[in-house]
């Protein structure tokens, strides 16, 4: 009521100023509500067509409720204003979402259909000094274990995979690697005992930030502790521990499972044989950090990502999709694309639009919608922070491993509240970065080795000292811009520097695949080839 009365008497003041109220002075736009109340009806929820496509030209008398027009309002315009199509179907999701939630909630399974689990009551302490008090694995296995239990392949996947590399009796819908998976394949299941997990951190069925931290039966959402590559790794190993294989026929993994198949031979060399390494690196370089931190700052941004805190309302989808198309930029590259897509648009007879308008904008726009629910946002984002700390140096070796003794000393005396605390979060520094005139003259950057390198840096060569005595395969592809060549050069030269006779090293040039990034699930011929020929 006061408001009313307030806002009559700044009309009438107006109106002796100004003359009668005008509807360009007074019509309040409504911001669009992303986060809906849970009491909403579907009757109630707005038309998403109306938020973009609104034409009234007629003064409208002065409102105190605002109005569902959040464009400027022009007396008369040159021009009709835009539609946005793409900005109609995401409010209509959210609605769509939201009108879900009333119901059984908007998340979905994050899951790829059946698969086996194992829990570990286990303490589980990691590098940052996080704790997770037991956790569950999500794994799938195909071919036989023999009777020595010597012909275990661990396979390590890449970011969003589930364990779900192939189709099982319980669960026929292909898997992301089906064709490499098989008998004769080059995971061969008439030889080989193939164990496939879902990393902790992820959403498909092992321990992330979805599920219940077991102290007070809430989820963990952001309280879920930060992760390394490492500690993937160890809670893979207690699964090994429980199948009884004390050693590994052969390590293998491409991208994210390409670095974790390195970090493997690291942390157990008496436990793993050989060593596959597909399109990863041995420590992650700033380009990739870039392109992952800026898929986490817009997913961030996401009025709907409430600090991690979304479970039982509406995810941040439209984050998600924003950070999907970032990846799939870099997953794939531009030799291809201009291949598939050139600068064709997907209907020419029609102006251009601000909304996906070109063929290459529907694909990116196609493959960010159609992930955008099928994945936590909170596991991309502890994940891919995983994937920014990963580096195999000995330096970076040595202070893990001084951090987490300290840390098990203050969990074993009990002395786990403040100090644990600190160690379990990363902070921003104090001051942001400022570029130095001296600094590229005086300060050591880390350069790609080429082809004629003799000596990778040394902190590099130490750290990968324990797999000197591993026979190694590391593949690379050219047309790849996220994990470029170099990198898996890196990995070859510094292997051979620190004394390991075994390794042998592939480029994939572009006369062979120009698939970018994603050649290591797309090319059967080269990268399969090479993976049989090598474990043979």
């Amino acid at each position: 009521m006061f408001a009313q009365h307030g806002v009559a008497i700044a009309m009438r003041t107006a109106s002796k100023i100004i003359g009668k109220p005008s509807s360009r002075f007074w019509k309040i736009p409504q911001a669009r509500q992303l986060h809906l109340s849970p009491l909403s009806r579907a009757q109630d929820l707005p038309n998403p067509r109306s938020f973009h496509n609104t034409s009234s030209s007629k003064a409208q008398p002065a409102l105190v409720e605002a109005v569902d027009d959040p464009s400027p309002q022009f007396p008369e315009s040159s021009n009709p204003a835009l539609s946005f199509p793409c900005l109609d179907a995401q409010e209509a999701k959210t609605a769509l979402l939201s009108k879900r939630s009333l119901s059984s909630g908007p998340e979905p399974s994050y899951t790829t259909g059946r698969h086996r689990s194992w829990n570990s009551h286990e303490t589980l302490l990691l590098d940052w000094g996080g704790v997770l008090p037991e956790f569950n694995i999500a794994y799938e296995n195909w071919g036989q274990l023999n009777e020595d239990k010597s012909n275990a392949i661990l396979l390590h996947t890449g970011l969003s995979a589930s364990s779900h590399a192939h189709s099982t009796e319980a669960n026929s819908k292909p898997g992301w690697w089906e064709s490499f998976i098989g008998p004769g394949a080059p995971l061969d299941t008439n030889k080989y005992f193939i164990v496939c997990t879902n990393v902790i951190g992820g959403c498909y069925g092992s321990t992330g930030p979805s599920s219940l931290d077991p102290s007070d039966g809430q989820t963990y959402a952001t309280r879920f502790p930060i992760l390394t590559m490492e500690d993937m790794v160890r809670a893979q190993f207690r699964l090994l521990n429980a199948f009884g294989i004390e050693k590994l026929y052969a390590s293998v993994g491409s991208s994210m499972g390409g670095m974790q198949s390195l970090a493997a031979g690291v942390l157990y060399p008496g436990r793993v044989g050989k060593v596959v390494s597909v399109s990863g690196c041995a420590r992650s370089h700033p380009y990739s950090i870039a392109m992952r931190h800026t898929q986490r700052q817009v997913l961030m941004m996401d009025p709907n990502w409430s600090r991690g805190f979304y479970y039982n309302g509406i995810p941040p989808h439209a984050g998600m999709k924003l950070a999907r198309e970032i990846a799939t930029v870099t997953y794939r590259s531009g030799p291809e694309w201009e291949q598939r897509f050139g600068r064709r648009r997907a209907d020419p007879s029609r102006p251009p639009a601000l909304c996906p308008d070109f063929l290459i904008e529907t694909y990116l726009d196609h493959a960010g919608e159609k992930f955008c629910l099928e994945y936590d946002a909170n596991s991309l984002l502890y994940i891919s922070k995983a994937m920014d700390l990963f580096d195999l140096g000995r330096e970076h070796q040595l202070q893990m491993s001084g951090l987490r003794q300290q840390n098990s000393s203050m969990y074993s005396s009990g002395k786990k509240g403040e100090g644990q605390g600190r160690s379990c979060s990363l902070a921003v520094p104090d001051r942001p970065y400022e570029e130095q005139a001296s600094e590229t003259a005086s300060q050591p950057h880390s350069e790609p080795i080429a082809s004629t390198s003799t000596r990778p840096p040394d902190d590099l060569v130490a750290g990968l000292a324990p797999l000197r005595n591993h026979q190694t395969l590391v593949l690379g592809v050219a047309s790849d811009i996220l994990f470029p060549a170099w990198q898996q050069r890196e990995i070859a030269e510094t292997l051979r520097a620190a004394g390991n006779q075994s390794v042998t090293h592939i480029e994939l040039g572009e006369d062979t695949s120009l698939f970018g990034h994603d050649t290591f699930l797309l090319d059967l011929e080269h990268i399969g080839g090479n993976i049989r020929s090598f474990l043979a």
